[in-house]
């Protein structure tokens, strides 16, 4: 596997998203726990979850003991960074509500803390700015988690360029990560992922395969992607993740699944060489 870095950590080039398994359409314990290892035994040092990956408002932090089950379990465990956020929650209902506040990120936290069984988390990630609450407020709660030695790593999620430097200032010059969503069809955070490479600060996308079809084609958009698969013998999918890890050394790509078969195929992306040309073609897209 390759790896590349996040903060003073080195991780596998490619992370697993937890967030499929534990919200809407999840599927049973044993097919998560079984796609986790899958994840583990091809290499993957990183997972990435939040306490917001849940279903009923009965359940906060599903996914957090999901993958401390999971972890537990398995020989690698010990190995991988575990990088979860505090500041959404979901009500129940089917929706996505914010709360910025300290208070709430600095008890989200000790949640987190409880669920995953550790001392400090590895990577906590301020969720989502909360219109409500001052961007410094937030992320002031988090760097002083930090401070306390409560998470070992800071990083913050959904931010644009200007709160990003604003962030990197507070904690600072802290900032390890950037997790914004990135793909073929949502390429808007170009400008952060500019900026993290700029400042090298690991830049985490998220659903990054957007925009491809669970029948594993691309839309008529996309078809570039298609045919640069069909031409090396491999999926869209991981062409995908390819072009992102060529777009600079600090992108770590967190595709999320929920079968094993499908992260298999997403950390063999490591492994795809994709020439210039074919990168230029997918810039171009």
């Amino acid at each position: 596997m390759h790896t590349r870095r996040i903060g003073d950590v080195e991780v596998s080039a490619i992370g697993l998203g937890g967030m499929p398994m534990s919200i809407e359409g999840r599927p049973d314990e044993a097919r998560s726990l079984a796609t986790i290892h899958a994840a583990l035994d091809a290499g993957l040092t990183l997972i990435d979850t939040a306490d917001a990956y849940h279903r009923g408002a009965d359940e906060v932090g599903h996914n957090e003991s999901l993958i401390a089950k999971a972890l537990a379990s398995h020989e690698r465990g010990p190995d991988v960074l575990v990088a979860t956020k505090g500041g959404h929650l979901r009500p129940g209902d089917g929706s996505w509500t914010l709360d910025g506040s300290p208070a709430h990120i600095k008890e989200a936290c000790e949640a987190s803390l409880r669920r995953l069984g550790v001392e400090a988390i590895g990577l906590y990630q301020f969720h989502r700015p909360d219109p409500k609450v001052p961007y410094a407020e937030s992320v002031g709660a988090v760097r002083d988690l930090l401070d306390e030695g409560k998470i070992r790593m800071a990083g913050v999620s959904n931010a644009d360029p200007d709160q990003i430097r604003q962030a990197n200032e507070i904690l600072g010059g802290r900032l390890v990560s950037v997790q914004n969503q990135f793909s073929p069809a949502f390429r808007s955070s170009e400008p952060e992922l500019r900026l993290c490479d700029e400042l090298g600060i690991a830049f985490l996308p998220w659903s990054p395969l957007g925009g491809i079809s669970r029948a594993g084609g691309l839309g008529s958009a996309y078809a570039p992607f298609a045919r640069i698969a069909s031409a090396h013998g491999v999926s869209p999918q991981r062409v995908c993740l390819a072009w992102m890890l060529a777009k600079s050394p600090v992108v770590v790509p967190i595709p999320g699944a929920s079968r094993p078969e499908t992260i298999r195929d997403s950390a063999a992306a490591v492994d795809l060489v994709l020439s210039a040309e074919e990168s230029a073609e997918l810039d171009a897209v």
